[in-house]
């Protein structure tokens, strides 16, 4: 007779660990515990050095399913942005992206080198592996943490680990053949020209590959709508499948293909935009489910033994990343942008690390470079790090600094953060500060809101303030741009 075991027992031993994790990480994020390192720990128990005893080491399957896990994510967040968010945090959010993922792993290389003694081209390499901030894990718990953001800072976040995946995808690929060279013993020879272009035509062919998939996905759904009143999850099925082909094939071509596939949703999410909203939901299912996959393998693979070796080094590296590296990049790449001192400390604590530096430190293994194993541990121990520390607290530190926005319904609060006296925006400023015995400023001729906007020397969002002696004035209402209602709280 035919004996079924070959199926049952590990269909049954995956449906057990993903419903262990999903359950555990419900009643975990409760208290505020990280739902995704729920996922990473269960898998790592559930491996040769925990209670499962399950021996896992097939680094090219989990290479394989991060990377469509990460497309998955990477869609379902460019489907959720709007041109309006992503007007307001593009600028910082390239530089962050680009500049600000250099800067990360240059300092994270030289802090390898001094706590590891790596060679610079592994060293690099580590920091590259480590440097950007992970998508999966910000776009969770931003939706997860329970608090509303600011609009500025909320999309420079999530626009940020979005794009930020193709500069440390490139920096790897270009460190390991470095790496690779090196360990050889051969002769080093760098074109910086060369190493521009190949940058330059990577994120252009996969920005091309997204746009132009984007505005032809998007045209398709449109034309189909009133065969989708139903079909939320056909939908949700029809875009995740392209969005995953738009990723191979740029990646087959020579292009980025996380860029690609983020500017796809992008695109998809606002040029149908009614066709889309009925397919989130059913979106979300699917990138919880990549996540759960992700983490799951990813903590399977993890050896807790061999970790302990470089342990100390690697929470040493994970502590100067998060609160050396980080916040150095970030300061000088928002510099330009007038971002206010806690808005700037609030992105470069949100420098969240997940499952893309683990998917990333499976690359060297996959081409057998001495030393890879290391840099797999400790990229482990960084994102367990990251996770415990900043995800952990992320909800807190948003309230300490006084970012979180409250919901209209929440009266108490609202008026905490606006004032209790609501001004119309086009009142002469003038006016507005001989009746309340405020100072005047110099330019008291032009109306409220346009000062404000001008004192602020940035686009202005709800909640932004500006003082005026010992009054502070709240931007309460926006109309394409113009600051049209301003609350006012004066001292008690």
């Amino acid at each position: 007779m035919l004996s079924l075991d070959f199926l049952a027992l590990p269909l049954m031993a995956a449906a057990a660990l993903i419903f262990v994790a999903v359950f555990a990480g419900i009643i975990s994020s409760r208290v505020g515990f990280p739902f995704l390192l729920v996922f990473l720990i269960v898998g790592m128990l559930s491996g040769e050095d925990g209670i499962g005893g399950i021996s896992f080491d097939n680094f090219a399957l989990s290479f394989w399913v991060g990377n469509i896990a990460l497309a998955v994510i990477l869609v379902d967040g460019g489907l959720r942005t709007d041109f309006a968010t992503f007007r307001t945090g593009l600028k910082p959010s390239l530089i962050l992206a680009t500049l600000g993922v250099l800067l990360s792993a240059g300092l994270t290389g030289l802090a390898a080198m001094w706590l590891l003694g790596l060679s610079w081209p592994m060293a690099m390499l580590l920091g590259a592996i480590v440097g950007s901030t992970d998508a999966a894990a910000v776009f969770s718990l931003l939706k997860s943490c329970g608090v509303r953001l600011n609009e500025r800072v909320a999309a420079t976040l999530e626009i940020e680990s979005g794009m930020n995946d193709p500069m440390a995808v490139y920096l790897t690929l270009t460190f390991i053949s470095i790496a690779l060279i090196y360990n050889a013993g051969e002769a080093l020879a760098f074109d910086g020209w060369t190493t521009l272009l190949s940058l330059t035509t990577q994120f252009g062919i996969g920005g091309l590959i997204g746009y132009l998939a984007g505005i032809a996905m998007a045209s398709a759904v449109n034309r189909i709508r009133g065969m989708l009143d139903s079909g939320a999850g056909i939908l949700a099925l029809l875009l995740m499948s392209a969005g995953i082909g738009v990723f191979a094939f740029a990646t087959w071509v020579g292009g980025s293909g996380f860029l690609a596939i983020y500017l796809f949703g992008l695109m998809v999410g606002n040029r149908a935009r009614r066709s889309v909203r009925q397919a989130l939901s059913a979106m979300d299912g699917f990138a919880w489910l990549s996540q759960a996959l992700m983490f799951l393998l990813l903590g399977l693979l993890v050896t807790p033994s061999e970790v302990a070796d470089e342990l100390l080094p690697a929470l040493g590296i994970a502590l100067l990343l998060i609160l050396v590296a980080r916040p150095l990049a970030v300061s000088l790449c928002l510099l330009p942008f007038h971002f206010t001192r806690r808005e700037t400390f609030f992105i470069a604590w949100v420098g969240l690390r997940g499952a893309v530096p683990v998917v990333l430190a499976i690359f060297p293994m996959m081409v057998d470079l001495e030393g890879a194993k290391t840099l797999f541990n400790v990229a482990f121990v960084v994102v367990v790090t990251s996770l415990l520390l900043q995800g952990g607290s992320l909800a807190w530190v948003a309230r300490r600094l006084g970012l979180v926005l409250p919901e209209k319904d929440d009266r108490k609060n609202f008026r905490r953060v606006f004032g209790d006296f609501v001004l119309d925006g086009r009142i002469p400023l003038g006016e507005i500060c001989q009746f309340y015995d405020l100072p005047e400023p110099s330019d008291a001729d032009q109306n409220l809101g346009s000062w404000i906007a001008g004192q602020l020397r940035r686009p202005p969002i709800i909640g932004d303030k500006v003082n005026i002696g010992t009054a502070i004035f709240v931007v309460r209402q926006l109309d394409n741009r113009e600051i049209t209602v301003v609350g006012m709280k004066l001292p008690s």
